[in-house]
């Protein structure tokens, strides 16, 4: 429950501070007092959007603070989730700077503001006269079935399973997508691979091939010469090792006349060894050197389909042409790939799609029995509200499309009066039906939810005598459960509560602010009276005040 709520700079607001009490709270003032500014503080505490339009002094900052008893409230999961240090009396601050910028804090560690409403929504209802509208809502009109059902855990999970339905779902749709452009260019792929594959290319083949279809090409010149060659050095009776084996005979028949002469025997001798060696190697490439028109056209063809390739892949050598091919064999695997994706990614939508098939079934059968019970009580608490012949149906309309709440569209037709038709309610309710509404239908989630608090504002539009005593009637009873908070203009109402404050403006330093007060038992009667009469309360009044107080 909400224990004290403090307001800096806010709106009206320079500065307030009021301790609430559990039970039923009376808030009232005149018009314009600033009793709706209240609402939007803790609007703010509860995680709505900031506006620097709300700093009453635009030079210093706007602080609200509010603190809540959560004992017994089951909430120590959300601050261990978000790391938070768990109070029994917790404590929310909301700042807001001159330039806009917005701080939350929960027990003084800065949360987001996604984690500050999370929280806000567990702690308080602030149920505006904007809200009433939201009957009509489809959301709210299922939200209200689904609090009666109390299957909050199974829609948790079905939600969960929803996400991701529609993430396998998007996933699937894009590997397909991606499959029907990876076939427009499979057959093309394949095509270059098998040719590439086909041309059998292998590491620094080329330019062998090239030296050797070089060699092939100038066969008889290579050979003639060579065989000039081996002629010159060791053939006919005339060659150049006859002629340096006569020159060596003499040299030798000399070595023993000088040392220089045996020396240059023995280098002349190095030289014929040489020569004959080279002699020998030269008449062996001349009989390897064959003239083979068939290898030149084997090289040749060969090396033809080398080079297209690489004009058509624009490269200049064979190991790029592999990279290319090895290229194209992974693009041919990741379409298989792409292929037991799909697959997979089938199977997986397949089985999610069944697990929702069954919790959704679930979910709308567990609807489909607590719709009876709703109406009903329903119908109960009109009829206690002078609305006796009222009735609320709700129809379910079961789809086969999946939502993120199931398969079912709930809505609600109201007939106010016997013997008419059931009909959309911004159809035949007025705003004083749709006050009454809201607050039975508010009063039979609150038996079901262990929300603390919830705040009305002006939830009594629209009606008044014997009508409004039996509202603040409801009222109080759900104040046994939790705490109620309630702006009225309605004495019938404000006579209910256990605790009264008072809304009132006050001029100071030529600036108008709101302030706030409680009420004692003396200033209640004179409140009462005076919202049961005009001007001054006559004794009349303060009369029935005392009389309606001590109900």
């Amino acid at each position: 429950m909400l224990k004290h709520l403090s307001v800096q700079n806010y709106a009206l607001i320079d500065k307030l501070d009021v301790d609430l009490k559990d039970g039923l709270t009376i808030i009232t003032g005149e018009t314009g007092a600033g009793k709706s500014i209240l609402l939007g503080a803790l609007g703010l505490i509860a995680g709505s959007r900031a506006d620097t339009q709300s700093l009453q002094d635009k030079t210093r900052k706007c602080i609200i603070e509010a603190e809540f008893n959560i004992k017994g409230y089951s909430l120590k999961d959300f601050f261990k989730e978000h790391e938070l240090d768990f109070e029994e009396v917790t404590t929310i601050r909301r700042e807001i700077n001159p330039e806009g910028k917005s701080r939350a804090f929960i027990n003084d560690t800065p949360v987001t503001l996604n984690q500050l409403k999370e929280l806000g929504e567990r702690l308080i209802d602030i149920h505006s006269q904007h809200q009433t509208l939201s009957l009509n809502g489809s959301d709210f009109q299922l939200s209200v079935v689904d609090a009666y059902a109390k299957h909050e855990s199974l829609l948790e999970e079905y939600h969960n399973d929803f996400r991701s339905f529609k993430s396998l779902e998007i996933q699937l749709n894009e590997l397909v997508e991606k499959e029907a452009q990876a076939k427009k260019d499979l057959d093309y792929f394949q095509f270059q691979f098998n040719e590439l594959e086909d041309a059998g290319l292998k590491t620094g083949e080329q330019s062998s091939m090239e030296q050797e279809l070089e060699t092939l090409n100038n066969a008889e010149d290579i050979k003639s010469n060579l065989s000039k060659a081996f002629s010159s050095l060791n053939g006919g009776e005339q060659n150049l090792l006859s002629s340096l084996n006569e020159i060596k005979a003499l040299l030798n028949s000399m070595a023993k006349f000088k040392p220089e002469i045996a020396e240059l025997s023995a280098r002349l001798n190095s030289s014929y060894i040489e020569l004959k060696d080279i002699s020998n190697e030269i008449e062996s490439l001349e009989q390897e050197v064959v003239y083979d028109p068939k290898q030149i056209d084997i090289l040749n063809e060969k090396l033809d389909a080398i080079y297209r390739l690489q004009q058509k892949h624009q490269v200049k050598t064979i190991e790029e042409l592999i990279a290319i091919k090895d290229e194209l064999s992974n693009k041919l695997l990741d379409f298989s790939s792409l292929e037991n994706e799909i697959e997979k990614t089938k199977a997986a939508l397949d089985k999610v799609n069944k697990a929702l098939s069954t919790k959704a079934k679930t979910i709308s059968d567990n609807r489909k029995k607590v719709i009876p019970k709703i109406e009903k009580e329903i119908a109960s608490l009109l009829s206690s509200l002078s609305m006796p012949n009222a009735q609320l149906q709700i129809t379910q309309t079961i789809g086969e499309t999946f939502s993120a709440t199931g398969i079912d569209k709930i809505s609600f037709l109201f007939s106010a009066n016997k013997g008419s038709d059931f009909k959309e309610l911004n159809k035949v309710a007025s705003g004083g039906e749709l006050s009454r509404l809201m607050l039975s239908i508010k009063s039979l989630i609150a038996q079901l939810t262990a929300l603390p608090t919830i705040i009305f504002d002006e939830i009594d539009t629209g009606v008044s005598g014997d009508v409004a005593d039996k509202v603040g009637t409801i009222m109080n009873a759900m104040s046994a459960k939790m705490q109620v908070i309630t702006i009225t203009h309605l004495p019938q109402i404000a006579s209910k509560g256990q605790s009264h404050l008072f809304v009132y403006k006050e001029d100071k330093n030529n600036k108008t602010y709101s302030n706030i007060k409680k009420l004692n038992s003396e200033e209640r009667i004179q409140e009462v009276a005076k919202m049961l009469s005009t001007g001054t309360p006559t004794a009349a009044a303060i009369s029935n005040a005392k009389e309606l107080l001590n109900q």
